[in-house]
């Protein structure tokens, strides 16, 4: 029975089964064990394990959000290759190359193996027992008010132990931080849809209309969305799905598009306004608010001729029903907000609502939910560290010295922090910062839980497991920590669990009947659970609002040029690289940008004609300068660009965090300034404006696309012509 110290509600709590859908299978095997001599994917190998013959163990890809299931190979205790797990709806038993290369984390030379404690300008190894008790004594006396955690976004049982470990003292201020976040789509989502996360059915839909989401490259969950991309190719009734792009740099799903539509920066919800128009469809409200959106305004403003306006209201039109996406290109301004309302706006008037906008379920355990990260939190935080608030910060799974945008000054605030903690896997930009830097064991020797934002079919928890034994003694896992802290404030309830492990099997045991084991035994029902990977769940489903409200509606006409800074810089967001947390994972600094083909390094993409006008090569080394400062990259002339931008990929340029990622490339973030959504708060990503100018180097571009002339070993394999003589919005 549990134990008469704490009651039912508390019980819940501890374990994160709080939630009115959510019943105690029963008081009976209630003991807890240390376990790991059970767990069969721990290095000492088992009796039938064979020398040169490979297990399987199924797991969670750590590597971003999206909650992609595992399959690892093991020979003889080491992992040595990671798949798919066919079980998980939400990849299929398919992966990425940056899930591939989660294996590279693992093994990363450059990993923290000791907790560090600073001692001047270096740092000093110390045992765990003394840095817990030096986290201890530096809590003792401050208020939960002087205390901030930042994090990024967590789930699953992680997020119940820090909840309660941030409980203990009264804390309220869980930063929960994501560099490049789809902040503006949730929020214009709820407003438009009643829920932040639809689901989205690229599959159902005949034609997609979508304004910069990268749903093939980075956006959401892309392995997802790759395998009903295939689906939409197919067709549906006989007719094969037609996707248009709408952009001002084109992404890898621009590249795969039939109709790739170059948009002046910052005006996709005027075009969205102007394709409303054309349908002719619209009544009430919402006719009065297109009304002045007029093919020929919508031309001059966005740079998109009228014809190509008709052809998409005709095709969509013409093939229903479709499905109209919102991505990171159409948000990233101060109007964002309205830009991403303007588009969810056509997916109501085209009827899809219900249709290729679904409803989805909820994981009924509303502890484990996923907390979703933004950058309007990092700017609270940043603000409240200048003004001297916070005595004790601590960071995980965040790097804020090297993605806050330089015009926020964020590594001059957290220096204000009194005691600053970071639980990390490399000595990145923001643990260099720390007074006391715990080393994390990687997603590959780590226990936990993970619940995902966006859900495929339906709800699911998706189970992390060790692939083998830890390689580095002193590494923890953050469950681990989280629990040796609790322990420090509420060692009573928390007496029971020897480790992490002990808590996972423990909590999910005891709820077992919720998780549909009601009628097996404790050991099968682990087991089985270990072996799946998964634990998949019948959650309430959410309402879709039917009702498009175009209140309030009215977009900014494009601005006028800045002379001393005319051009508008987009950050790239690449498939493998992000926000630089795995730039030190060498496999992925040499996968070739699937369109440039320029690897360990980073470019400048400029439009041809643009790099004419400013008599710009390919290679020059150019100096882009904003308001806030500048960098200097490599030339790459791009023709899928708008010739009022230029871009420059996120994640490389690290001054830190291990020998793959210190020293290659540039940092976008430096020079961006701090502009945020009018509604949201969230940084406009891409409002910096900036100019470009020679410096009078020049390199030769690595890059893997072959000589000029499309030859590849004295081959003409892909020939290549002008942009003057095809017209990409034509093919359609």
């Amino acid at each position: 029975m549990m134990d008469s110290g704490f009651d039912r509600r508390d019980f819940l709590k501890v374990l994160g089964w709080g939630g009115a859908a959510v019943a105690l299978s029963g008081c009976g095997n209630t003991s807890i064990e240390d376990g790991r001599e059970t767990v069969v994917s721990y290095s000492e190998p088992a009796d039938y394990v064979i020398p040169s013959i490979g297990v399987y163990y199924n797991s969670t890809c750590a590597q971003c959000d999206a909650g992609c299931s595992i399959n690892g190979r093991v020979r003889e205790g080491r992992v040595l290759k990671l798949e798919g797990n066919p079980a998980s709806t939400i990849n299929r038993g398919k992966m990425c190359g940056l899930g591939q290369a989660g294996v590279q984390h693992h093994y990363n030379p450059d990993r923290v193996r000791e907790p560090l404690l600073r001692k001047g300008d270096a740092g000093e190894t110390i045992t765990w027992e003394k840095a817990y008790a030096l986290i201890a004594e530096k809590m003792n006396g401050v208020s939960g008010e002087e205390v901030a955690f930042l994090s990024g976004g967590v789930s699953g049982h992680l997020k119940v132990l820090l909840g309660n470990y941030l409980d203990s003292f009264g804390c309220k201020n869980h930063f929960v931080y994501e560099a490049v976040a789809p902040g503006v789509m949730r929020a214009a989502n709820k407003k438009s849809y009643g829920v932040a996360m639809p689901r989205y059915s690229i599959n159902k839909a005949k034609v997609v209309l979508s304004f910069g989401a990268d749903f093939l490259g980075s956006w959401v969950s892309p392995v997802h969305f790759s395998q009903q991309y295939a689906q939409f190719r197919k067709g549906v009734d006989g007719q094969r799905g037609v996707l248009i792009q709408v952009e001002s740099k084109m992404t890898l799903t621009g590249a795969n598009a039939d109709r790739w539509v170059a948009v002046r920066p910052g005006t996709e919800g005027i075009l969205a306004l102007g394709i409303i128009n054309a349908l002719g469809t619209a009544t009430g409200d919402i006719a009065a608010a297109v009304k002045e959106y007029d093919r020929v305004r919508v031309s001059k403003e966005t740079g998109v001729t009228p014809g190509q306006i008709d052809k998409i209201a005709a095709l969509l039109k013409l093939r229903s029903p479709s499905l109209v996406l919102a991505g990171s290109a159409a948000e990233g301004y101060a109007h964002g907000s309205q830009n991403a309302a303007a588009i969810n706006l056509l997916n109501h008037v085209l009827g899809n609502i219900g249709k290729t906008v679904e409803a989805c379920e909820s994981v009924p355990f509303p502890q484990m939910a996923p907390a979703t990260g933004n950058t309007a939190a990092l700017k609270s935080l940043s603000d409240g560290l200048a003004a001297g608030k916070y005595k004790v910060l601590f960071s995980y799974a965040a790097n804020p010295v090297f993605t806050a945008p330089g015009a926020m000054k964020f590594k001059e605030s957290m220096a204000k922090a009194g005691f600053k903690v970071a639980f990390a896997h490399y000595m990145d930009e923001t643990a260099l910062q720390a007074d006391l830097v715990l080393p994390l064991d990687s997603a590959l020797e780590d226990w936990g839980t993970q619940v995902p934002e966006y859900l495929a079919t339906c709800a699911q928890v998706n189970i992390q497991q060790p692939l083998m034994e830890r390689l580095h003694a002193n590494t923890r896992g953050m469950g681990d920590i989280l629990l040796a802290l609790l322990k420090q404030r509420r060692a009573e309830e928390y007496k029971g669990y020897e480790d992490y492990y002990a808590y996972l099997r423990g909590a999910l045991l005891k709820n077992k009947g919720a998780l549909g084991g009601a009628n097996v035994d404790d050991d099968t029902f682990w087991n089985e659970t270990l072996t799946r990977g998964l634990i998949k769940l019948e959650g309430p489903v959410g309402a879709l609002s039917a009702k498009a409200n175009a209140a309030g509606l009215k977009l900014p006409a494009p601005a006028e040029g800045d002379a001393q800074y005319p051009l508008h810089l987009i950050p790239g967001v690449t498939a493998s690289l992000r926000d630089g947390r795995h730039t030190n994972q060498p496999w992925l600094q040499e996968s070739p940008d699937p369109l440039t083909t320029i690897v360990w390094d980073s470019w400048v993409e400029i439009h041809p004609k643009k790099a004419a006008e400013l008599h710009i090569v390919e290679g020059d080394i150019v100096e882009i300068t904003s308001k806030t400062g500048s960098i200097k990259a490599q030339a790459y002339l791009f023709p899928g660009i708008h010739p009022e931008a230029i871009s420059v990929p996120l994640g490389r340029g690290h001054e830190a965090m291990g020998r793959y990622a210190k020293g290659y490339g540039v940092n976008p973030f430096q020079i961006m300034d701090a502009v945020y959504d009018n509604e949201t708060g969230e940084l406009a990503m891409h409002e910096t404006r900036v100019r470009i100018s020679k410096t009078g180097q020049r390199v030769i571009v690595v890059k893997d696309e072959g000589s000029a002339g499309g030859s590849q070993a004295g081959k003409k394999i892909a020939v290549r012509v002008s942009t003057d003589d095809v017209d990409l919005s034509e093919e359609v």
